[in-house]
């Protein structure tokens, strides 16, 4: 396996990435999708699902090729590339083959009886063309599963990846290419945020993004100018709560991969580690113990790897010096100032003492950074987790589940994993998004299947009878139609007179002039 040092990383960007799209390039990617979803559109599921099927066998056979790709665009360990991207979106694939057909039929729903001899459903159509805008921290999974899910359901799509992992753009115009897609089905556009900017102008059906909550922000103000309806995955600033009860070992390592799994470069990494206060110097000493058993490299059995690019590792910076200067206490790692210039490699650093209001605590962080907290009560900790204007994940420790449930009950967030961290996005039953300022929408699933789709509701009368209780003309119905809600929603029904007044209002329907 070669490797790719991080050092290397910008200048992929500068070689690849800088391709500015023309007003003609951008016509032509948009008719060819247009054009496509024409036929696209009419295949049945099962026939999508075939070339999804292709497509999971292609990734399946070179898997090891995708995840090296990943591991030197990123950084990230190559067992991480393996298994948090490349298999996540084999499992998506599987959920796709087997429940795609089934969810995207009509669903027959229940008819009020005010309605009576009428029949209800659901019907998913295709949105058209949807534009994916996919980041660079996951640039494989994040941008693969959203593409997979618009597909199944029955739409052409534009993806726009991050400039920043140019590599894996590549990769992934290459497989749909050798997995012969029809031309037009999926776009893979190799640009920056001005490329991005130019294709929502362009006014694709939908957009999917998954991103920083400023970009999150100027793509919703750009889709709102033409009601172009959205799903945002933003940021997030997860609590990890640890009560006194709580496996310790597993709850430190659960801590650790949660906090610095890609260099805590994920939108559900552990950002404020909350434990009980009778427990925390334990807890503390745990951390610091298996902290130290940790291996940082290039290999193929380096536990943690380097930061992407260097722009984050500036932000990460400035967010640990303020905190130090603030008061805070540097348990494990070293200070900032020691940090090796023009280096992606960026040991985990615990901290504590943090005080309640710097950034290290209120903004998303994205490095390998866990500030730990005490807390005492269990309303006490409900509250400082929920002061984050994010809201995309948490997850609470300890051996009683009744606890588990009623804390997770009470959190403000989208994702909860309990005894547990981050995986949940790797459940593809389960819908993914967050709430407050961590995303709009959700996708994954049958949720995901479903905001790639427009659901119409359709009400089917046989049209045997020549006008309707509610038509014109209104003459002598009001008397008979009170009695009906009186009778029907009142306190006190009264089948009775119900059947009088449906059957008056019928018969007075059934006139054939207006007077």
């Amino acid at each position: 396996m070669s490797n790719l040092s991080a050092s290397a990383i910008d200048d992929r960007v500068s070689e690849y990435a800088w391709q500015p799209k023309t007003e003609d390039d951008l016509e032509s990617i948009y008719q060819r999708a247009r054009k496509q979803f024409s036929v696209w559109k009419n295949y049945s599921v099962q026939e999508r699902i075939v070339w999804l099927r292709k497509l999971r066998y292609h990734i399946a056979e070179n898997r090891d090729r995708i995840a090296n790709v990943i591991h030197q665009a990123t950084g990230k360990p190559f067992l991480e590339a393996l298994s948090s991207e490349v298999m996540m979106v084999l499992e998506s694939l599987r959920f796709l083959e087997k429940h795609a057909e089934k969810l995207l039929r009509p669903q027959k729903r229940k008819t009020p009886m005010i309605l009576f001899g009428k029949k209800s459903y659901l019907q998913f159509q295709p949105r058209g063309i949807v534009l994916v805008i996919s980041p660079w921290n996951f640039p494989f999974q994040l941008a693969m599963v959203p593409v997979i899910e618009a597909l199944a359901a029955g739409n052409c799509v534009l993806l726009k990846p991050s400039e920043w992992t140019p590599s894996v753009t590549e990769l992934m115009q290459s497989l749909f290419h050798e997995v012969g897609f029809p031309e037009g089905v999926v776009q893979v556009i190799l640009g920056d945020g001005k490329t991005g900017r130019e294709l929502i102008q362009k006014h694709p059906d939908f957009i999917h993004f998954t991103g920083s909550v400023a970009t999150g922000r100027r793509i919703q103000s750009l889709a709102a100018e033409q009601l172009i309806p959205t799903t945002l995955e933003l940021g997030g600033k997860d609590p990890m709560i640890v009560f006194a009860d709580a496996h310790l070992e597993r709850a430190v390592r659960g801590a650790l991969w949660g906090a610095f799994c890609n260099s805590g470069q994920v939108c559900l990494s552990i950002e404020r580690l909350y434990v009980e206060r009778s427990i925390l110097p334990v807890f503390q000493e745990l951390l610091i113990q298996s902290l130290a058993q940790l291996c940082q490299g290039e290999d193929i059995d380096a536990d943690l790897g380097s930061m992407t690019t260097m722009a984050q590792i500036e932000k990460v910076k400035s967010q640990v010096l303020e905190a130090l200067q603030q008061g805070a206490t540097l348990l494990a790692g070293e200070h900032p100032d020691h940090w090796l210039e023009n280096s992606r490699k960026l040991a985990p650093m615990l901290i504590t003492n943090v005080p309640n209001h710097v950034s290290l605590l209120n903004e998303e962080t994205f490095g390998p950074i866990l500030p730990i907290l005490p807390f005492d009560q269990e309303d006490e900790v409900i509250e400082l987790a929920n002061q984050s204007r994010l809201g995309l994940g948490a997850s609470v420790w300890t051996a009683d589940l009744q606890r588990a449930k009623r804390v997770a009950a009470q959190l403000v967030t989208g994702n909860v994993c309990l005894n547990d961290v981050i995986i949940s996005i790797a459940n593809p039953y389960l819908p993914y998004g967050g709430t407050k300022e961590g995303g709009i929408g959700k996708y994954h699933g049958a949720e995901g299947l479903y905001a790639f789709s427009i659901q119409t509701s359709i009400l089917l009368s046989e049209g045997k009878s020549p006008s309707e209780m509610h038509w014109f003309p209104y003459a002598g119905k009001s008397q008979s139609l009170s009695q009906l809600i009186a009778s029907w929603y009142g306190k006190h029904k009264n089948p009775f007179k119900l059947l009088q007044a449906y059957m008056k209002l019928l018969n007075l329907s059934r006139k054939r002039n207006y007077k």
